[in-house]
């Protein structure tokens, strides 16, 4: 028997899914699936229906530097 493999985007998915659901209860959601509530708030503002990379992590780089 092969073992599912669940990729971080399977993942992230799959909580949102799960956090839209009426009567959900965000902060046992997210201890389930061992994440902050903080993070799972960002990741429920950031997640676009239409734009399947809005779940991808950023880069951290700054966008300018003082020098």
């Amino acid at each position: 028997m092969a073992w599912k493999v669940k990729t971080k985007m399977s993942q992230r998915y799959e909580f949102l899914q799960l956090a839209n659901k009426e009567g959900c209860n965000f902060s046992q959601l997210c201890k389930r699936f061992n994440i902050s509530r903080p993070t799972g708030y960002k990741w429920l503002h950031r997640y676009d229906e239409k734009d399947k990379l809005s779940l991808e992590d950023h880069s951290k780089k700054p966008y300018y530097s003082r020098v």
